[in-house]
């Protein structure tokens, strides 16, 4: 964002809507404003409901809301990111009003939730595609999308921590009115939306090992507004009050987060940041359940399954010695930064006239085989 309004070329237009809008969550666009921001346009979709049809009905409302800000604004591209069922809502808009989309992070798979369809169905209605990693290109190829539009860039998450002056250790504790000790664990626990069972089991067996732990401080950040996550957020807030070594913030916003990430011992739970920005700091991982199953990993993550056994078997490992060495030598699969500044070469340069109408792209082999199976026919 900062590099579009800083480029002559081009000019800024920022859409804001679902949980930034919502009280409950944090109102986090005012973040968006603190930091220099002008919002052309404020999109309420978010209904006070996280049941199915609750979430089904906010895409309808923001598909309503996009369509009257695109129409408004007539922006010559939209940019959008990652996989949220708001993002869903814009793309669908665009699509029908014919304003090309550039879509960033598309590829990327995770198998435990609604996200992983909804990433690949904005991808189908992208025209523009920037990665984070060469496996991600190569599907998002495969998807059918032409190679010569997809780029690879990395994760925008280590840009971020690459561009960023993250706060010291004492700030940080004065922003939080809260003292990190020996032991500290930053957790985020979001609802696993294809489960059969209600991801209230698999927050419970969580909290019953965070429970057990000694001279730890824990400092969690509440669930998003998925599919029963409301849930989640009460079982949150009821352990803190019963746990005065644990606090709950509505959101810690990117510089608090970070830097939070930054100094604690491991992130715990089945937040992509674990897997993204995590490795970039050095802080390890404990990644619970089939959330982010298929993502990439650095070897600074510890996957588990979402019982007391696996999660306590885990976080033991994420203090062990022999773990801890892992982490001087880290690589983050994700990149080293320079993400925004690749993006915005690209958007100055590319021609936009000619890309709404695109062909599918067949892999060759599929094409090969596809003329085999003509020969057999005749």
């Amino acid at each position: 964002m900062e590099g579009v309004r800083d480029d002559s070329a081009m000019s800024l237009q920022v859409i804001v809507t679902g949980m930034h809008l919502s009280p409950e969550f944090g109102l986090t666009y005012r973040e968006i404003e603190a930091d220099g921001f002008k919002i052309d346009k404020k999109i309420e979709a978010l209904t006070s409901s996280d049941t199915p049809v609750g979430i089904a009905k906010s895409i309808g409302l923001g598909i309503i809301g996009f369509a009257d800000a695109l129409s408004d604004l007539k922006p010559d591209l939209l940019v959008v990111l990652g996989d949220r069922f708001e993002i869903l809502a814009a793309v669908s808009a665009a699509l029908v009003a014919c304003i090309p989309v550039a879509h960033l992070h598309g590829g990327e798979t995770t198998e435990g939730a609604f996200d992983e369809a909804i990433r690949h169905s904005i991808s189908k209605m992208s025209h523009l595609h920037f990665v984070a990693a060469e496996p991600y290109r190569q599907r998002v190829v495969q998807l059918g999308e032409h190679p010569d539009r997809v780029f690879l860039v990395g994760g925008l998450g280590v840009d971020a921590i690459q561009r960023m002056t993250l706060l010291t250790r004492e700030s940080l504790e004065e922003s939080l009115g809260y003292s990190l000790g020996s032991k500290n664990l930053l957790i985020t626990f979001h609802p696993v939306t294809l489960e059969l069972e209600s991801p209230a089991n698999q927050m419970e067996e969580l909290l019953t090992v965070l429970a057990e732990l000694e001279d730890t401080r824990l400092i969690f950040t509440l669930p998003n507004a998925d599919t029963d996550g409301r849930a989640l957020i009460r079982l949150v807030r009821d352990f803190v009050h019963q746990h005065p070594n644990a606090c709950a913030h509505e959101s810690l916003g990117q510089l608090r987060y970070l830097s939070c990430m930054k100094y604690v011992d491991g992130v715990v739970g089945n937040s992509s940041s674990g897997l993204i920005e995590a490795p970039s700091l050095r802080t390890a991982t404990v990644n619970i359940g089939d959330r982010q199953r298929g993502r990439l990993q650095a070897e600074s993550v510890i996957s588990c399954n979402p019982n007391c056994k696996s999660i306590r078997e885990a976080i033991r490992r994420l203090y062990s010695p022999e773990f801890k060495v892992r982490l001087n030598d880290l690589k983050n699969p994700y990149g080293d930064g320079g993400a925004s500044e690749r993006i915005i070469e690209t958007l100055r340069t590319v021609a936009l006239r000619s890309i709404v109408k695109k062909s599918f792209y067949d892999l060759p082999s599929f094409g090969d085989n596809a003329l085999e199976m003509g020969k057999r026919r005749d």
